[in-house]
């Protein structure tokens, strides 16, 4: 049975409202090994319940060489109920106590050989909603650290355009990519705003709708996705890694399998025993 452990919240950057960016150290100044991709459990005290610690999955953004601090992006859930955890979060300060249980979760690891025991050097496509941006974070900081060449495409989607988590970090990686070479560092991010009519988006020139709306072919010709890649997507050459809500998960499976792609349960179905989505979802 996983044992809680002490941490210290020492930086917290508060985006909007109800999304912020939390960083916490443990209490013996020691990161544990994990993997780009895994989740923590954080505790929190509830006041109104007599201090009862309450825990919560979140995923990381941070990446495994990060040996520093442990960082998450949180929404503050508010409807239909407060959330407890996130909104003791979200009354917490830099200097306060959290519990936490150190990383798990397999869902969304990155695949590194395929069936056959061969590197698998599929095209990485990260598909993502709101928070769900995290482990795709996690992924781009840890693939960047230690030099990976594959191609990532990360597609970030979201209703407002301040709630495009780390827009400015990802597009510092594009703009990488571009200086340095796709032989070098090959990484692309694009975004997608859900609601371009509101005022506050007024000024947003990219890509509307809803984050799958990439995958969307453009009458009858290619997708968003196959023209920013130069090519057809299949899932000999691509790999899909999606989370968020529910929604959004089934809003690429929609445009994905009848393209032949298969979740990693379903690998047995394959000609050659790969599979080519990988998802996690939290509502």
């Amino acid at each position: 049975m996983a044992i809680d452990k002490k941490a210290t919240l020492t930086y917290v950057q508060l985006m909007k409202e109800d999304l912020a960016v939390f960083r916490l150290v443990p209490e013996d100044g020691m990161i544990p090994d994990y993997d780009a991709g895994q989740f923590i459990t954080v505790g929190m005290p509830i006041p109104s319940e007599d201090n009862k610690l309450i825990r919560r999955a979140y995923s990381m953004a941070s990446h495994p060489e990060n040996k520093e601090y442990i960082e998450l992006v949180v929404r503050w859930v508010r409807k239909p109920l407060p959330g407890r955890v996130t909104t003791a979060l979200f009354n917490a300060g830099e200097g306060d106590e959290v519990s936490w249980i150190p990383p798990t979760g397999v869902a969304l690891k990155i695949s590194e050989k395929l069936a056959d025991g061969s590197k698998d050097e599929r095209r990485i496509v990260c598909v993502s909603g709101g928070t769900g941006i995290a482990p795709f974070m996690s992924f781009a900081r840890h693939l960047h650290a230690i030099g990976d060449h594959r191609e990532i495409i990360n597609l970030h989607g979201s209703s407002y355009v301040d709630e495009l988590s780390y827009k400015d970090e990802l597009t510092a990686m594009d703009q990488e990519s571009l200086d340095r070479g796709p032989d070098k560092w090959n990484f692309k991010y694009r975004a997608s705003v859900s609601r371009p009519q509101e005022w506050f988006n007024r000024s947003w020139t990219g890509q509307t709708g809803r984050v799958e709306q990439f995958l969307k072919p453009a009458n009858g010709a290619k997708s968003p996705l196959e023209e920013l890649v130069g090519e057809k997507i299949t899932p000999q050459n691509t790999i899909f890694y999606v989370c968020g809500w529910q929604g959004t998960v089934d809003g690429v499976l929609n445009y994905v399998r009848p393209l032949g792609f298969l979740l990693e349960k379903e690998k047995e179905k394959a000609k050659d025993g790969n599979f080519s989505v990988k998802f996690e979802s939290y509502g």
